[in-house]
């Protein structure tokens, strides 16, 4: 086939994610779609993948991804007319302990929300169902029936020909050379001739960092990931395992030792297994080892000696793997991003770049990757909120010595519990507050945001500060009644925050404020005052929450999540009109949260600023001496101001808040107090799943401003016809535990909406949740249920307002 000339979609990558992308680009209408693969279609990762294909993800976004790709695989062959080897053998999870259990049961809840129906089981019922396995130390399992495994190569195969069948094309032995820009249109070099597009895709799997290269003169970045080695092995065939295969007409479930740290499955008649080993190794980090420009179809040498342990646990668990020898062993490279997760969505800082690539579990997530690649191309947004793969939750901290040890320590805890007072400890310390040195001699527990470092709780002597003892779901911990304590502080006297890394952006020019207005779905603030700005998109789903800080009438400083940095930076340049202009200050300015009765009073021995002024003002002054703007706002709910200096300024400042008797607090205080409040946090309560009205958002909703902003007119449709959910808070009898997201509200046994945030509140000693529900299931005093861990907890609707000083007389005084 000859290369065209122009071409709406260039993809770049034939492996399985790229093709799924052409497949559903072509399905969705969009055929003038080129695939460009240099060798033969699933060169990379792909050939080599063991094809495993779990629903299980603790992460929600992730499970939707491999609940659909499951869900196409079961009737692509039938659909496109292709052969695929598809086992659904079912899966089963060992646990050893009672907290992966609570992981299992949290999972299992996920699964049923989306109509997946996993099931917990007893030792003895895994027994049952796998008559190979010694069960005498396991504490129970789950059980998957929708797991299962399929050949790589014909899964891909499946989905080119489904693709070329909706007219996609492919150009095999057609490698990409690089990329130039011009008249607002993309052109994709290639060594047989160029391709002008308006869309162009970076789903090269490993070699995506190298591809990435080709967008940093058009605003792009280094591409966060690193390779890493990954080896499974197959054995000859088993004969007791023919016999069952023989008899039952079907495979052995998949096994996976998590604890552990292995999967082990049936492989024609024999077995294969795979570990993921702490002494792991990464692949082409040294510059005597190089990646080379093209490993299609290539291994490594075998390295089994780092296996060994884990070989041994497997055939102490199932001895039957220790009766037979290794036929083959498969050593290949895979992509791993920091956190393990695929990168899909938008390339950070380019116009019309998108990128599909960085999987661990390619296979798995292959279908559903290629809907949400495609649906961000043709609509500019995706059905499921999908922030957990979106690549701008990657900033400039991610230097390649940071990728590396991320991807070590993710790799060899790639079964780990993701606990909610756990911070993994590879890779810290990219970015300081100007504090921070302070901080750790006052006891801050670091936990980092968007690589910033801030103190999650402040430990005093004696309390236990291991690793160890963060790992458990239960609230109860050393950090508990530090977190108490922080929390009355507030509540009674003056505490400090030390909130570095928050996003900021100065905004000016003739027309920003019109522009914001065209952009929010309310309305700005006047001269001197602050207030949030909500953008929706063109669904009326929210996309981001900012602070717009007015200083003059078209003078703006825009404040937003330290995590939302280039997400919310490529929102606001996107439609950028000329003659304004946008500066991120993130790096030049910090910021304090200084809050509690006392706090004014605190504040008129630093500072000569009026005091006085009320609520969502701010000023510039002098605090301690030195520059500084306090604004009269405060997430605790308490009376309180942020203090914003440079980063020179903020260490006198903060040792002079100190000395005045702020007691130093820290974020797991904060969440707490601003739950109390009803205050949303990004990507948990506020999330493109929900629109404005559906988040509770209704009052920073302006219909008769005469600006079209996006999503006007769908949010004019669900005023007038009624919003399906309503966005709740809910005291809960939890437990011991508090709720992790997206945990189920129930009614009468069926599932009627999701919690999307949950803590502890000390100020009015109760569990919260915020969440969502059918709507008619909002009215305060209905009662539902919520599942924590597998147990149902009556949770209760209250008013729509906040359980603590609802009528914000304290944050007002």
């Amino acid at each position: 086939m000859s290369v065209p000339t122009t071409a709406r979609v260039v993809i770049i990558g034939g492996g399985v994610v790229g093709v799924s992308t052409l497949y559903h680009l072509a399905k969705g209408g969009w055929s003038d779609c080129v695939l460009l693969e240099k060798n033969e279609l699933t060169a990379g990762s792909t050939w080599h993948a063991a094809g495993n294909c779990p629903t299980f993800s603790a992460s929600f976004g992730i499970m939707n991804i491999q609940r659909y790709s499951l869900e196409l695989y079961r009737g692509l062959a039938e659909e496109v007319d292709y052969p695929l080897n598809y086992h659904v053998s079912g899966s089963l999870r060992l646990a050893h302990t009672q907290e992966r259990m609570r992981e299992f049961e949290y999972v299992a809840g996920m699964g049923r929300h989306m109509g997946v129906e996993m099931e917990m089981c007893t030792p003895e019922q895994m027994q049952e169902r796998y008559p190979f396995l010694e069960i005498h130390d396991l504490e129970g399992g789950l059980w998957d029936p929708l797991d299962g495994d399929i050949d790589p190569a014909q899964v891909t195969q499946a989905l080119a020909k489904g693709a070329r069948s909706h007219g996609g094309k492919i150009l095999r032995f057609t490698p990409a050379t690089g990329v130039s820009r011009e008249n607002g249109e993309w052109i994709v070099h290639t060594e047989k001739g160029d391709i002008r597009c308006e869309y162009v895709v970076n789903a090269a799997g490993y070699y995506a960092e190298r591809v990435g290269e080709w967008f940093l003169p058009f605003g792009g970045r280094k591409v966060p990931l690193a390779v890493m080695s990954h080896q499974y092995f197959l054995t000859e065939p088993v004969p007791e395992v023919a016999a069952w295969s023989e008899k039952h007409g079907r495979k052995l479930p998949l096994l996976r030792d998590v604890d552990t740290s292995y999967y082990l499955r049936q492989e024609t008649t024999g077995f294969n297994l795979g570990p993921y080993e702490r002494n792991c190794q990464s692949a082409w980090t040294r510059a005597d080892d190089p990646m080379p420009d093209d490993f299609s179809f290539q291994l490594y040498p075998d390295d089994l000696d780092r296996l060994e342990w884990y070989i041994e646990d497997a055939m102490a668990r199932v001895p039957l793997l220790g009766t037979q020898g290794v036929s083959r062993n498969i050593n290949g490279p895979i992509p791993y991003a920091p956190d393990g997760l695929p990168m899909i969505g938008p390339m950070p800082g380019v116009p019309n770049a998108f990128e599909a690539h960085t999987f661990t579990f390619g296979i798995a997530q292959g279908g559903g990757a290629g809907k949400v690649a495609a649906e961000w191309i043709m609509h500019g947004c995706t059905e499921w909120d999908m922030w957990a793969v979106d690549p701008r939750r990657y900033t400039d901290y991610t230097d390649k010595q940071y990728c590396i040890d991320k991807a070590m320590e993710v790799y060899g805890h790639e079964y780990a519990m993701h606990f909610p007072h756990h911070s993994w400890p590879a890779a810290r310390d990219r970015k300081l507050s100007p504090n921070h040195a302070k901080i750790l001699e006052l006891g801050g527990q670091m936990g980092a945001f968007n690589g910033w470092e801030r103190a999650n709780w402040f430990a005093k002597e004696g309390d236990d500060t291991s690793e160890e003892a963060t790992q458990t779901w239960a609230r109860s911990g050393p950090w508990q009644p530090r977190i108490k304590e922080e929390c009355e502080a507030v509540r009674d006297g003056v505490g400090v925050l030390d909130l570095c890394g928050f996003s900021r952006f100065s905004l000016t020019g003739v027309g920003a404020a019109e522009w914001l207005r065209g952009k929010i779905a309310g309305g700005l603030p006047k001269a001197g005052r602050l207030n949030l700005g909500y953008f929706p998109d063109h669904r009326g789903r929210v996309l981001t929450e900012m602070s717009l800080i007015r200083h003059g009438e078209d003078d703006f400083t825009l404040i937003t999540a330290a995590v939302a940095q280039w997400h919310d930076r490529d929102l606001l340049k996107a439609d950028l009109p000329e003659g304004l202009t946008l500066i991120d200050r993130t790096n030049e300015m910090t910021t304090l949260i200084v809050a509690g009765p006392k706090s004014r009073e605190l504040f008129q021995g630093l500072t000569d600023a009026d005091l006085s002024l009320g609520w969502l003002t701010h000023q510039q002054t002098t605090v301690a001496g030195k520059p500084a703007m306090l604004v009269r706002v405060s997430f605790t709910g308490e009376l309180g101001w942020e203090v914003h200096a440079a980063m020179d300024d903020m260490p006198a400042i903060y040792a002079a808040i100190l000395e005045a008797g702020a007691k130093p607090f820290g974020m797991f205080a904060l969440n707490a107090l601003r739950i109390e409040k009803g205050y949303r946090t990004w990507k948990g309560d506020l999330s493109t799943d929900y629109s404005m009205f559906e988040s509770g958002l209704g009052r920073f909703v302006k219909l008769d401003k005469p600006q079209d902003f996006p999503g006007k007119q769908p949010l004019m449709i669900e005023k007038q016809q009624g919003s399906a959910k309503g966005f709740v808070t809910l005291v809960v009898d939890a437990g011991d535990h508090d709720a992790p997201y997206m945990s189920s509200l129930l009614k009468d046994g069926e599932i009627v909406g999701e919690i999307t945030s949950c803590d502890w509140g000390y100020r009015v000693n109760a569990c919260i949740a915020l969440g969502v529900v059918r709507k008619g299931l909002d009215t305060p005093g209905t009662e539902l249920e919520l599942e924590v861990y597998g147990q149902k907890h009556k949770a209760v609707v209250q008013a729509d307002q906040p359980l603590w000083d609802p009528e914000n007389e304290r944050l007002r005084a």
